[in-house]
């Protein structure tokens, strides 16, 4: 798996081959040579990430971007994944593919050490030089210039020493109970003498301060110091008569779950809020130092949080890579970025009343964010202006905070329409954001829901219903990712624009189960899940089984980015043994173990990672010549599956369909950003041909020529513009 690789499978023991070393991790039973273990297989995807930040095609800031984003991925699968396997080490749990709790976080363990070493290697052998060369510098303190010294000392003087606290650690002064994932410095004192009754303190860097200061002027230069770096050589002043041995960075992770019983709560919103406000106190899971830090404080820290010597990091440079995100944004060098995206506007709104009369028309497909996600926020702006419009309903499971969704519902209600809010309190690092907009739209009149006892609501979905000549109409907006506008420029996620009567009345079914309370309504379109997702998916597989035995034409190809639930896995396993043709675009996790004869060798899994975090969710059955294609929110997990309100909606469009098709046909076509995995466990990065094809580069020069051909060809429509 990237830098560990599977060396022999013998019988049913296994080892895994690191630098210097094979280390054993016990019996293998058969389950584990049919599946692969769900977080080393997180850990290779973000080794994808990681590629590409070595990837000199990428331009350098956003090489350094990936880097970021490796160590931003870190920390939730520390917060999340690992917290959660510490728990079921604890308790004893059954395995999972044949590995123990213990087992997994060993083999965790080493995974994350080769990567993390892998990052620093990185980051100080190849792109801090390259930053260096484009006159970009991150100095460590003993390397600031003379000149610049007076500077730094005012500067910690006047706005950072007045917001810091010494905190000693002896009898009388518990050891203080950190942020999570706060910088910290921990002080080295002088020896216990009559005078001292301690010898370590503790230095909490707090978050309002910038973790990167810029080194003033610079002549056309950019140059940065870090404020741990900062910190280590003036803190000192904060001990008087009190002699500083040494000062060493460090930063503890917690548990960042949430853990209360929906059912048992009155209020669900308070508990949620309860809940936050102990998260920065949750039990530590990691203790990451610098590679200066002495063995004997790294044991001590250790200690202190209840971590084991494998619980223990060691950064050879900054800690936490993430702190240098800011600085990729605020560098205007547009020749070390990718050349700016503008999405196109497939659909132009010039008053209320086009947009719902284009869609009467026929049905409108987005791709984004070659395409705006401004026209879903028409759509929903549009019906809050219309005064032919009722009634709004909306799902937000994520939203950016300057999102001009949450204004739109707020004027709709106070224009009178009905107007509902089904506010998911309970996604995973939004909870706070969320509750902000739930009092916010509940002050304005809008009725706002938290969805159903026990489940996330996942499902992506929008809908408008307006009074018409002949009768009501419902207007209906189904994605595959958030109503966020900020990352509708970085993710690629497909929604769904109609006004299909049968589709659209199940819309309104789902939204009447979600507020109301009533047993769910049989669906002849749509999947959702906890209730028809799973089997509908499992029939879909088991029919193309039966085609292929048949001889008839059969096929599976699906794009999403999860495929970890077992019963489908097992499914998948048998049409590839009848020869159905499989094709699996998974962005990230995948148990499923391809290209094993008798078992899965008609399975081909690929893996694109590029400039866009790939988001869509697409299904595609060939049923027999007269292909059925779904998109939805929903990836083939348990979790999905079964403890989440998850939607997908059919594509009956025959245009709509076939644009689908060269879109998946395209992303399989991917020679430059994409990585096709083997039957043990590893990605290998596929051999561009001469001239090379990247999806995603494609797709923007098909939404540019678009808007070129509506311009020239388009006289009765709205021409496409850019935004």
């Amino acid at each position: 798996v990237g830098d560990v690789s599977v060396v022999d499978v013998i019988d049913v023991t296994y080892a895994l081959e690191l630098p210097g070393q094979t280390v054993v991790y016990g019996r293998m039973p058969s389950e584990s040579l049919r599946f692969f273990n769900r977080e080393l297989s997180w850990l290779e995807f973000n080794h994808r990430v990681l590629e590409e930040a070595k990837d000199r095609s990428n331009p350098l800031l956003e090489r350094l971007k990936f880097l970021c984003i490796v160590s931003s991925n870190l920390d939730e699968f520390f917060e999340i994944r690992v917290a959660g396997l510490k728990q079921q080490k604890q308790g004893h749990t059954a395995e999972a593919h044949g590995l123990s709790a213990g087992e997994q976080l060993r083999a965790i363990a080493a995974r994350v050490r080769s990567q993390v070493k892998s990052q620093y290697r990185l980051w100080n052998d190849v792109l801090r030089p390259e930053l260096e060369r484009e006159g970009i510098s991150f100095l460590t303190y003993p390397d600031v210039p003379a000149r610049h010294r007076k500077y730094f000392s005012e500067y910690f003087k006047r706005q950072v020493f007045p917001v810091l606290t010494p905190l000693a650690i002896d009898p009388g002064h518990p050891f203080p109970q950190l942020l999570n994932k706060s910088l910290n410095v921990v002080v080295e004192l002088n020896g216990k003498d009559k005078d001292l009754s301690t010898d370590l303190a503790i230095v909490q860097v707090p978050r309002i301060l910038p973790r990167v200061v810029p080194v003033p002027g610079g002549k056309g230069r950019k140059e940065f110091v870090f404020i741990g770096n900062l910190l280590q050589h003036h803190v000192g002043s904060l001990f008087h008569g009190v002699k500083v041995r040494g000062v060493h960075q460090f930063r503890v992770t917690r548990n960042s779950d949430l853990y209360f019983d929906q059912e048992e709560v009155e209020n669900l919103l308070s508990a949620i809020e309860s809940e936050l406000r102990k998260l920065n106190r949750g039990r530590a899971v990691r203790l990451e130092v610098q590679k200066d830090c002495p063995p004997e404080i790294s044991r001590r820290l250790l200690d202190i949080f209840s971590l084991e010597k494998e619980d223990l990091y060691v950064a050879d440079g900054p800690i936490n890579l993430l702190r240098l995100m800011p600085v990729t944004h605020e560098i205007n060098r547009p020749e070390l970025k990718y050349p700016p995206l503008k999405p196109v506007r497939s659909v132009v709104v010039e008053d209320t009343h086009e947009l719902f009369a284009r869609l009467r028309r026929d049905d409108v497909l987005l791709h984004h964010p070659f395409e705006s996600f401004q026209t879903v926020v028409d759509f929903i702006q549009s019906a809050a202006d219309d005064p032919a419009v009722l009634a709004i309903k909306q799902t937000l499971y994520r939203t950016s905070s300057d999102s001009p969704i949450i204004p739109a519902l707020i004027e709709a209600a106070s224009e009178g329409k009905q107007v509902t809010a089904i506010v998911e309190l309970k996604a995973r690092f939004d909870e706070e954001a969320n509750i902000r907009w739930a009092r916010l739209l509940q002050e304005a009149g809008v009725a706002v829901v938290y969805g159903m006892v026990g489940l996330k609501t996942h499902c992506k979905l929008s809908m408008v219903v307006r009074q018409e000549n002949d009768g009501l109409r419902r207007y209906v907006h189904v994605g595959t990712g958030n109503y966020h506008p900020s990352t509708a420029r970085l993710y690629t996620d497909l929604g769904l624009l109609t006004c299909h009567p049968e589709i659209t009345s199940e819309v309104a079914d789902v939204f009447n189960f979600l507020t109301g309370v009533s047993r769910f309504p049989q669906m002849s379109h749509l999947l959702v899940a906890p209730f028809n997702l799973h089997e509908g998916m499992m029939a879909r597989v088991q029919r193309e089984t039966t085609n292929a035995r048949a001889g008839k034409p059969s096929g599976v190809t699906v794009k999403m980015n999860a495929l970890v639930d077992e019963e489908i896995i097992e499914a998948l396993y048998e049409a590839s043994s009848v020869g159905v043709p499989i094709r699996l675009l998974i962005r990230g996790v995948c148990c499923l173990r391809p290209g094993v004869p008798g078992m899965s060798e008609n399975i081909h899994v690929r893996s694109v990672v590029g400039r866009f975090l790939e988001h869509s969710r697409i299904f595609r059955f060939e049923n027999a010549g007269n292909p059925e294609i779904f998109i939805g929110s929903s990836d083939w997990m348990p979790r999905n599956f079964f403890r989440r309100v998850e939607c997908c909606v059919p594509v009956h469009s025959p245009a709509l369909r076939r644009r689908i098709d060269s879109i998946l046909e395209s992303y399989w076509k991917d020679d430059v950003k994409s990585r096709e995995l083997g039957s043990a466990g590893q990605s290998v990065r596929r051999r561009p041909r001469a001239r090379g094809w990247n999806a995603q580069e494609e797709f923007i020069r098909e939404a540019a020529e678009r808007v070129r051909q509506n311009f020239i060809q388009s006289t009765t429509e709205p021409a496409a513009t850019a935004e």
